[in-house]
């Protein structure tokens, strides 16, 4: 066979010199190095491993240090044949991995030269001699083999050979192997290691063996041997050829059995059936690389088959889904063409837009538009057929064939084609009409009262804030109404009835502001706002103010009554931009209770000024309880003085509020909103504590001049306090006060039809020894007849009643007045003190007419407690 063979590393071999086959530096097998017909004359396998020596007169050939192969031309001046080189010094029973320089086995001739660094130098095997037979001789210092049999090398420990021993057949078997795996390893896709390779090569080794001396010859085996390179991926064309160069150089050296010295015909018998062989190799690989192709080839046409099925499927499959999601899809779907001409709709859409296809499939996606489109929607649309966006999403209204309109929330998505290039636009469009008639619904009943219909305060407030954002040349009015006695109708006639009188109020209110601009709404109860805007506000809301005053004072027929209704106005009117809504309607409303509080039945215009004292009661109001708890309320004493004699009587105690911004505030600042809020009860208490245990001090200190008596107001709101006399009990046994030097004064109002349930308290104190004063008297409208049954000790003239006398000479009227009362008084056994003295003619007056003790500023102004006792005496005014 001609194929040329291949190192083990895979290496080609390059031309060969002169016939003379060189072992690779690497320690490569050699081969047979002939150029003529091969050799037949051996003696045996070389030695496996013995340093090699050259025959007399020879060198290694090579400049890597190779020697000169088997059977090759003599390397040395003699002629000598060389002796050929199996293995690699230092490697025990097995030739080396690659050669250095890659060079290749040429069948029949030998390895190239070894050339490079890196080589690693080949000791060669004693060489051998020819007989004249044709054997080979032993070489010179080495014992000669028996006649007829293969020279078998020693071991390295001397002892002869076993079956595995170096020499033995097995071992060259494996020698074998291990030269066919290192030459075409590399060549083999396998995930296998060269010695496991190696390992799975061995037996393909032992059938080569078997079927070269096999009788009958039979070249079966090679034909399995090429099909086994192929099943262990050996497919490459170099895996081949190597393996044929392999066997070709190496099958007979190492597997043939030696033949008989002199039988020539055996050994090229040997030489003819390893061609056969590599033959039989080469079919047996062609056949199974040629039948695994086939069914690549096949298994590849199947699985392209397979895989255009299945494309075919899923392409079905996936029309199927979108023929299906189109057709069942709840919401509308439509596909149009960048025109906007619309080509496919399916069901859903078509019932959105009245049932009939041809109302919607060909037309033009432009004839659609709405007058509630936003300009946004087609801007959005015009960037998306430019394909400027992939999507947009947009709350859109259609018309459907019959006039009606079509809410929808749309979803409009572009289609490109493989390339990316525009092609479709695909449509989704949810009906919200009956979800925005809903919203609507919703919207309409939280912005609107329930009961009248009216806007309600919500909606007031948008369209109050609408109008205050305005142009700074736009004006404003608003109107507070608030009805008159409303609550006597719900007392009187039950809710069911104020709710209709509220109905009709709201119509007839809705019936006055019908101008444009101009607005009612229900803020709650029976409080009522119109709102006007225009330049000429403040003539506007004049007007709008009259014409509701005027629709209320027709009667309202309720329940078979005949009802009139009265309200009270509270006008703002101003520029717009310079107040806020919560502003603006405070105003109104403060401005409502001043109309109510000045008779009702009338319209006013708001004030600054009397909305920041309304404003300034309220926030007293607020900080009135931590006033109390952080101690910034005192107490000033004005003395009481005997007429009789000029000597202090007593005192009354007057509270005062030293507040952290409005400075010191007087009891008419802040009483009223006390009594309002409830907190008088715990300040009286604290004001009878202090000005008792005051009293007691005073007493202490001046026990010469008699007993001092403090006056203490009480409010309505003590009056009716149940804990009264337990408290003023308690107060005075712990200041250790008797109960003759406390005078509590209570206004004439206050007790003008005052019942007994009323009284009794006052008489509880007054049986106690308490003093009680009725305050302000003659101010009110009480029976003279009545102070009979009141348990009071002390009437206190108003100063209305003294005036006059402040200058001589006095109104006789007022003179007379005064004279009776204190007639009357000391009648009935009742001290009469008078208060508001402020000069000298005053005092000189009221002693003359009997009156008993005065008080003002005449005598003293109202200070610290130990300034008791320092009287002025010198005229206020």
């Amino acid at each position: 066979m001609s194929a040329q063979a291949q190192t083990p590393d895979g290496g080609r071999p390059p031309a060969p010199s002169g016939g003379t086959g060189m072992a690779s530096g690497d320690g490569e097998p050699p081969s047979t190095g002939r150029s003529g017909p091969r050799s037949t004359g051996r003696s045996g396998p070389p030695d496996a491993g013995g340093p090699d020596r050259s025959a007399p007169g020879g060198t290694p050939s090579g400049p890597g240090g190779t020697a000169a192969g088997f059977g090759g031309t003599p390397s040395a001046p003699g002629g000598t044949p060389s002796g050929r080189a199996d293995l690699a010094p230092g490697v025990s029973g097995a030739p080396r991995d690659r050669t250095a320089s890659g060079g290749a086995v040429v069948p029949g001739r030998g390895p190239a030269t070894g050339s490079g660094s890196g080589s690693v130098p080949v000791q060669p095997s004693p060489p051998t001699r020819t007989t004249a037979s044709g054997g080979p001789a032993p070489a010179s210092g080495s014992p000669a083999p028996a006649s007829g049999s293969p020279a078998t090398p020693a071991a390295d420990s001397g002892s002869g050979p076993g079956e595995d021993a170096p020499g033995s057949p097995e071992d060259r078997l494996r020698r074998f192997a291990t030269i066919w795996s290192r030459a075409i390893f590399p060549a083999t896709a396998t995930s296998l290691t060269r010695p496991e390779f190696e390992q799975l090569l061995l037996p393909l080794a032992r059938r080569l063996g078997t079927a070269l001396h096999g009788r009958p010859f039979d070249t079966a085996p090679a034909h399995a041997v090429g099909e086994a390179l192929v099943a262990a991926h050996c497919t490459d064309p170099d895996a081949l050829v190597r393996s044929l160069g392999v066997v070709d150089s190496y099958l007979v050296l190492y597997c043939a059995e030696p033949p008989a010295e002199g039988d020539t015909l055996a050994a090229e018998e040997n030489r003819a059936r390893c061609a056969r062989l590599q033959h039989s190799i080469a079919a047996g690989f062609a056949k199974a690389l040629r039948e695994r192709t086939l069914r690549e080839q096949e298994a590849i046409a199947r699985s392209a088959l397979s895989a255009r099925s299945e494309a075919q499927q899923a392409l079905h499959a996936t029309e199927e889904r979108f023929r299906a999601v189109f057709e069942g899809a709840a919401v509308g779907i439509g596909i149009a063409s960048l025109d906007g001409t619309i080509l496919e709709v399916n069901d859903t859409l078509t019932r959105m837009f009245g049932g009939l296809e041809a109302q919607v499939k060909g037309r033009k996606v432009t004839d659609w538009g709405h007058p509630e489109d936003s300009a946004q929607v087609w801007r959005m649309y015009e960037e998306l057929v430019r394909g400027e966006r992939d999507h947009y999403r947009s709350e859109k209204a259609f018309y459907r064939g019959d006039g009606t309109v079509l809410w929808t929330n749309l979803t409009v998505s572009l289609l490109r084609d493989a390339e990316g290039r525009p092609q479709y636009q695909l449509a989704l469009m949810e009906d919200t009409t009956e979800r925005r008639l809903l919203n609507l619904r919703l919207r309409y009943e939280a912005t609107h009262d329930a009961l009248t219909g009216l806007p309600n305060r919500t909606l007031f407030f948008e369209r109050l804030e609408k109008a205050l954002a305005a142009s700074e040349n736009a004006r404003f009015g608003l109107c507070y109404l608030d009805l008159d006695g409303f609550k006597a109708v719900n007392d009187s006639l039950g809710h069911s009835a104020g709710d209709r009188l509220l109905v009709e109020v709201a119509d007839r209110l809705q019936a006055c502001a019908t101008a444009p601009g101009e607005m009612v709404a229900r803020l709650g109860g029976d409080e009522f706002v119109a709102l006007t805007t225009g330049a000429a506000t403040r003539a506007d809301v004049d007007d709008l103010a009259a014409r509701i005053l005027s629709a209320l004072a027709t009667p309202i027929h309720l329940e078979g009554r005949e009802i009139t209704v009265r309200g009270s106005i509270g006008i703002v009117e101003g520029p717009a931009g310079e107040r806020g809504p919560a502003d603006v309607l405070r105003s109104a409303d403060i401005t409502m209770y001043r109309a109510k509080s000045a008779g009702g039945n009338r319209f006013e215009f708001a004030d600054r000024e009397a909305d920041e004292r309304a404003i300034t009661r309220h926030g007293l109001t607020n900080a009135l309880p931590a006033a109390l708890e952080r101690g910034e309320f005192f107490i000033e004493y004005q003395p009481l003085v005997h007429l009789g004699d000029g000597s202090v009587h007593g005192a009354e105690a007057l509270v005062r509020w030293s507040h952290p911004q409005h400075g010191v505030l007087g009891p008419d600042r802040f009483i009223p909103l006390a009594e309002h809020t409830g907190l008088i009860v715990p300040l009286g208490r604290w004001v009878l504590q202090e000005s008792v245990t005051q009293a007691r001090v005073w007493q202490e200190r001046h026990a010469d001049g008699g007993p001092l008596r403090i006056n203490v107001n009480l409010s309505p709101t003590q009056l009716h306090h149940p804990g009264l006399v337990a408290d003023t009990v308690e107060v005075l046994e712990r200041a250790g006060l008797s109960p003759g030097a406390l005078c509590l004064e209570v206004t004439e109002s206050a007790l003008i039809g005052a019942d007994e349930g009323l009284l009794k308290p006052l008489r509880q104190l007054a049986d106690m020894g308490v003093d009680i004063a009725l305050d302000d008297f003659g101010t009110g409208y009480s029976n003279l007849a009545n102070l009979r049954r009141l348990p009071v000790s002390v009437l206190k003239l108003d100063r209305s009643f003294t005036q006059s006398m402040q200058r001589a000479p006095a109104d006789p009227v007022d003179l007379k007045i005064v004279e009776g009362i204190v007639a009357l008084a000391h009648s009935l056994e009742l001290a009469v003190t008078v208060e508001g003295v402020e000069t000298g003619a005053q005092a000189d007056q009221l002693r003359d007419l009997g009156c008993d003790t005065a008080q003002g500023w005449y005598y003293a102004r109202p200070g610290a407690p130990d300034r008791i006792h320092s009287l002025a005496l010198t005229d206020a005014i």
